[in-house]
């Protein structure tokens, strides 16, 4: 039978070989989106929502939802997002990234040019004026454009963003199951913030994936 001692030191040896498999496995942000609600606040926030058919893409324009808004000096919402979400991230005087690492969520991959990163509106643009932002100022469609106060926006790999385009949760989850929970918290956050409808299927979706949560 092993002595105290020998059992203690494989204790020991296996703690330490678990946490290093986590630092080289969890991605390390500089920081990352505002947390989104809780999946229970956003269960019981679905539960009050009456569905509602989603509205027209008449008159739809990304220039109604003005952005990237300066934040400060030179720098814009993309770059500060940038810059936010990623790892040892270096920007020059016009405030652009120039090296760094991202970790998109949405699918796992990691990148080291900025170029092959999107910043993503977690609602769409398009998504939110068939929900309700058609009746907004352009003034109130910049500043949800630009929300960095709410899980809105996250810088994730470009083509991924591309593909999910103004898709709601019905039609477009991310492939990274692990993120899906976070996802829908923000989703739901970011709706029930502005005051933005949802359809049937887009609640069935979000109320499958928290219940999962």
């Amino acid at each position: 039978m092993p002595s105290f001692y020998a059992r203690r030191i494989g204790v020991l040896a296996s703690v330490a070989a678990l946490a290093v498999t986590a630092l080289i496995t969890a991605p390390a942000a500089q920081a990352a989106p505002p947390t989104p609600i809780s999946a229970a606040a956003a269960r019981a926030y679905l539960a009050t929502v009456t569905p509602k058919a989603e509205g027209s893409s008449s008159g739809y324009s990304r220039d109604l939802f003005p952005h990237w808004s300066t934040v400060s000096g030179s720098c814009n919402t993309r770059e500060t997002v940038l810059k936010r979400d990623g790892v040892g991230v270096v920007t020059d005087s016009s405030c652009a990234a120039v090296s760094g690492s991202w970790y998109s969520e949405y699918d796992g991959a990691t990148w080291y040019a900025a170029s092959d990163l999107d910043i993503d509106h977690v609602v769409a643009l398009s998504e939110a004026w068939r929900s309700g932002a058609n009746s907004w100022t352009t003034s109130k469609r910049q500043q949800f454009a630009n929300d960095l106060s709410r899980p809105q926006l996250i810088a994730v790999t470009d083509n991924v963003n591309q593909a999910k385009g103004d898709l709601d949760p019905a039609e477009w989850l991310p492939s990274r199951t692990a993120y899906r929970c976070t996802y829908a918290r923000s989703w739901v956050h970011v709706k029930q913030y502005w005051g933005l409808s949802m359809d049937s299927a887009e609640k069935s979706a979000l109320q499958g994936v928290l219940n999962g949560c």
